[in-house]
């Protein structure tokens, strides 16, 4: 399966809108199971190898990358009571520095990541 398809599988076991666990993997690496970032985050989800491993995958394996990614970012959600901006920042930014700022961190990075998010989100008709 291509990664579209594993994303969609994904959030669908989750219980999570594709069209939300997309954006997060388009905006992540834009599909790339290859994708590195330059801090060490791997996949197409883009998860830390710590991450990875406190969910039991192997972030080379797009699958497992892709599954955990989707239950991570439902693991915010349920965290932040559905708040889609303080999880989205989570994702991006950590959840120390969310529960630190209280919502999401001044990080330029972070604040582009979230924005950057919600409009492939709102583009693919989520609202």
């Amino acid at each position: 399966k291509d990664a579209a398809t594993l994303v969609r599988d994904a959030a669908r076991r989750t219980g999570l809108p594709p069209a939300l666990v997309e954006s997060v993997a388009r905006v992540e690496s834009n599909l790339r199971p290859d994708a590195v970032s330059p801090k060490g985050a791997l996949g197409v989800m883009q998860l830390m190898p710590a991450t990875a491993r406190a969910l039991e995958a192997d972030p080379h394996d797009t699958a497992q990358n892709i599954d955990a990614g989707a239950r991570l970012l439902r693991e915010l959600l349920i965290k932040y009571d559905g708040d889609v901006v303080k999880a989205l920042s989570a994702y991006n930014a950590g959840s120390g520095a969310v529960d630190r700022y209280r919502g999401m961190p001044p990080y330029t990075e972070t604040r582009d990541y979230v924005d950057k998010v919600i409009r492939a989100y709102v583009k693919q008709g989520g609202k």
